[in-house]
C-alpha cells in the first residue's frame, strides 16, 4: 500500500496505477483542473502526502506545474516517454506495472529554494548536452533519477530543483551508460 495519494490525469491512469500498486488515486480530468479537485489534492497533501504522476508529455508537464503551483510539498513520479508509449499513444496508462512501481519508489520532492549544484559545464562534462548521444543519455539518466526526460536547460533545472547530488548523478550515469 502506498501511503501517499497519487494524482493522475484520467481514469485510464487510475487503472494502470491500481494494476501496479494498492493506492488511493485522484484523477484531475486533464487541463480542466477546477477548485474542487485542487481542494481535494490539498486535503490529501495535508493528511497523507501526494505524489503527482502525470503523462510524460507537454500536457502532463503543464498539469504537473499547475498542481505544484497550487499544492506545496508534493512528490513527483515520472516514467520515460519510452515506458509510456504504446501504439503511438503516450501516457501513464501504457506503462508496465514494474515501471510504475519503480517511478513511485524513487518519487522526489522539488525544492522551492534556488540551489545550483550543477551548471552548464557539468552538463557538457557528463555529456548531457553538446554530444550526439546527449538526448538519449538525458532520457536514461532522467529515468534512473526519477526526474524524467527534458531538454538540456530543463534537465539542468531539474537536477538542481530536485537536489540531486553529484554522487547520485554519477551513479545514474553509470547505470544509464549500460542502457545506451
Amino acid at each position: 500500500m502506498i501511503k501517499e495519494v497519487i494524482v493522475v490525469e484520467g481514469r485510464d491512469d487510475i487503472s494502470a496505477i491500481k494494476r501496479a500498486v494498492e493506492a488511493d488515486v485522484i484523477a484531475v480530468g486533464g487541463f480542466g483542473i477546477n477548485k474542487k479537485v485542487i481542494d481535494k489534492i490539498i486535503d490529501a497533501q495535508k493528511r497523507r502526502g501526494v505524489i503527482v504522476f502525470t503523462d510524460p508529455d507537454f500536457a502532463g508537464e503543464k498539469i504537473r506545474r499547475i498542481i505544484t503551483k497550487r499544492v506545496k510539498g508534493v512528490k513527483h513520479a515520472r516514467i520515460s516517454q519510452k515506458e509510456g508509449t504504446k501504439d503511438g499513444d503516450i501516457g501513464v496508462e501504457n506503462a508496465l506495472p514494474k515501471d510504475i512501481i519503480r517511478a513511485l519508489k524513487i518519487a522526489k520532492f522539488e525544492s522551492t529554494e534556488k540551489i545550483e549544484t550543477f551548471n552548464i559545464q557539468d552538463m557538457m562534462f557528463f555529456k548531457l548536452t553538446s554530444d550526439k548521444k546527449a538526448r538519449e543519455r538525458r532520457d536514461a539518466v532522467g529515468r534512473q533519477l526519477g526526474i524524467g526526460y527534458a531538454n538540456s536547460a530543463q534537465f539542468l533545472n531539474r537536477l538542481n530543483s530536485f537536489e540531486i547530488t553529484k554522487e547520485e548523478l554519477v551513479e545514474a550515469i553509470k547505470k544509464a551508460e549500460k542502457e545506451i
